[in-house]
């Protein structure tokens, strides 16, 4: 993972760590470097991890970072900074926060950044590989995973593809609206994800949906981060049309869950703990081992 962006300084510190147990770097300006390391919150310093405040690694200006990972050019990532975050080469996510300038009640920009999360993903091969037993028994079930952020949605998501495409040989298309799935570059090199897949990036989904289903035939649809009654509408499109749709969601409402129109329902109950899975009416099905390990890499 290239970290090119970071300052000297954090990049000498996150040196001394195993950057596949990192899934979170946080950058406050003023204020101690926080990361997720093996699912927990540390200080960094000079020597690797920290509990302690005292001599962390100090984030001095968030906003050079930030303009540093647009390779300074705002221009090619307008439409991002307008949702609040950019994601760059490699599926990293980063959140911004600091004064949104609006204009007609709408988001234009960011400017004076005070925060950034930045949100490292991992591939772990065979984290869904329980999971994806469990929705596949006769067919592909439409299936969506639910939990609080930073449970390993997108990491289970991605090995659900990669499992869909090599092992049954159908066509599936992934609406990566953030490029954190396939943490694509301009290239088109990313994360490995089988052989039978196609990639959609940018646009809202049900228009991204409607436009991939006419013109790409897929069999399974994979998507993350289901929110409101047009992506709720995108899914239900892509289900009428005889498609799978994989996806996943922040929300933990039974109810709005339960009127969306997927036979499972996976629920992360935590980073090494097993995934509950229940049919579409929230009855219990089973649950599924979903902790991955690839080498030293780990799901978040």
């Amino acid at each position: 993972m290239n970290l090119y962006f970071l300052s000297e300084k954090i990049k000498r510190a996150i040196d001394n760590l195993n950057l596949h147990y990192i899934t979170e770097i946080r950058l406050r300006v003023g204020q101690p470097v926080i990361i997720q390391y093996k699912g927990e919150y540390k200080y960094i310093n000079n020597y690797g991890v920290t509990d302690s405040p005292s001599g962390a690694v100090i984030c001095e200006n968030a906003e050079s970072v930030l303009y540093a990972a647009m390779e300074k050019s705002v221009y090619a990532y307008t439409e991002q900074l307008k949702n609040g975050f950019i994601t760059v080469d490699g599926g990293v996510r980063i959140g911004i926060a600091g004064e949104y300038v609006t204009q007609d009640k709408n988001v234009v920009t960011v400017k004076n950044v005070t925060s950034l999360n930045i949100r490292i993903p991992h591939d772990v091969i065979g984290a869904a590989e329980s999971l994806y037993k469990a929705i596949s028994i006769n067919a592909i079930k439409s299936t969506l995973i639910f939990s609080p952020p930073g449970y390993g949605k997108t990491t289970l998501l991605r090995d659900l593809a990669r499992n869909i495409s090599q092992s049954c040989n159908l066509n599936v298309l992934i609406f990566d609206e953030r490029n954190e799935i396939s943490g694509l570059d301009g290239n088109g090199k990313g994360f490995d994800l089988g052989k039978n897949c196609d990639v959609v990036r940018g646009a809202n989904k049900l228009c991204a949906f409607v436009n991939a289903i006419r013109v790409m035939s897929p069999q399974v649809l994979i998507t993350d981060e289901l929110y409101g009654d047009i992506d709720a509408q995108a899914v239900s499109y892509a289900v009428e049309c005889g498609i799978s749709v994989i996806a996943s969601s922040h929300s933990v409402d039974i109810q709005v869950l339960k009127a969306m129109p997927f036979e499972r329902f996976v629920k992360l109950t935590g980073i090494g703990k097993e995934a509950v899975v229940y049919d579409k009416n929230f009855n219990f099905i089973c649950n599924c081992a979903t902790v991955g390990r690839a080498g030293n890499g780990c799901i978040g």
